[in-house]
């Protein structure tokens, strides 16, 4: 009867380069997205920033 002999060294870096490439697809998914949508997202906040300013009523100060 053979056991199957393991590298522990081997073994650990394999799992941590693992766990490694899940954290990256993670953050891929998460983070990653095209400069297109950066700026269009960027130009929408914009928008709805000038919007709500054109709402705003100023007070006059009448002391």
């Amino acid at each position: 009867m053979a056991a199957d002999v393991v590298n522990l060294r081997q073994f650990r870096k394999a799992k941590a380069r693992s766990e490694r490439e899940t954290a990256a697809e993670q953050n891929r998914i998460t983070y990653g997205r095209t400069k297109a949508e950066k700026s269009l997202t960027q130009a929408q906040n914009e928008k709805a920033t000038r919007d709500h300013a054109q709402g705003r009523i100023d007070k006059l100060d009448q002391e």
